[in-house]
């Protein structure tokens, strides 16, 4: 059974650093697309990077430049290091998997989803 868990998340203040984790299990995911998304209060879930397996690497607009997605195959691991964090960048965090994809920007691509984790950025 696939599982991913999230952690690192937390209260920060506005222009302070977090690193956000994906630990995966269950599944063959150095042949996966892993991403990272977000929602925030009263808003839909939305796109903010994403890793394929070779390597492609996309993120959304509102966090290019301040956001970095990585991955550790040996360790089925994801992060996602988060600079120059803002107040809007405040929502739960969560990691997704696609066995088959390259790495979308569409979350019902993904198949398996994390719990999510909490982050708040205050100004």
């Amino acid at each position: 059974q696939v599982q991913l868990v999230e952690s690192g998340g937390g209260l920060v203040q506005a222009g302070g650093s977090l690193k956000l984790s994906c630990a995966a299990s269950g599944g063959t995911f150095s042949t996966y697309a892993m991403g990272w998304f977000r929602q925030a209060p009263g808003k839909e879930r939305e796109f903010v990077a994403s890793i394929s397996w070779p390597g492609f690497i996309y993120y959304a607009d509102s966090v290019k430049g301040r956001f970095t997605i990585s991955r550790d195959k040996a360790k089925n691991t994801v992060y996602l290091q988060m600079n120059s964090l803002k107040p809007d960048d405040t929502a739960v965090y969560y990691c997704a998997a696609d066995p088959f994809g390259m790495g979308s920007s569409k979350e019902e691509e993904y198949d398996y989803w994390g719990p999510g984790t909490q982050v708040t950025v205050s100004s």
